[in-house]
């Protein structure tokens, strides 16, 4: 079984920095692609950040250049680095994980779509103020 717990969400103001992290217990090889999304109200979940099969990473022209992912495999956890935030960053943030028995693949910016991924962790609030 897959178990993902954000932390680290919170208030920030324009300009600042946060980071979010993702606990994932449970972990096996057959997770294969991982990612960030971030859902505000009354818009769509939208994939912040991925990172595909081969390791690469993938953001969101939104975010891209303020925003990095990465990933700790001794720790088992999946980060998200907020950098000069801004209002439209407010939103619940989650992380998520691919996962099956026998493995897969995502391809790219394919890590950024909803659609890959079944598990997901419930998600921590980010609210940048001005």
């Amino acid at each position: 079984t897959l178990e993902l717990v954000e932390s680290g969400g919170g208030s920030v103001q324009a300009g600042g920095t946060l980071r979010v992290s993702c606990a994932l217990s449970g972990y096996t090889s057959g997770v294969y692609c991982m990612g960030w999304f971030r859902q505000a109200p009354g818009k769509q979940r939208e994939g912040v950040a991925g990172i595909d099969t081969d390791g690469g990473t993938h953001y969101a022209d939104s975010v891209r250049g303020r925003f990095t992912i990465s990933h700790d495999p001794a720790k088992r956890n999946l980060y998200l680095q907020l950098n000069n935030v801004e209002i439209d960053d407010t939103a619940i943030y989650y992380c998520a994980a691919a996962y099956f028995l026998g493995g897969g693949y995502c391809r790219d910016k394919d890590s950024l779509r909803s659609s890959e991924y079944n598990y997901w962790g419930q998600g921590t609030q980010v609210t940048v103020s001005s």
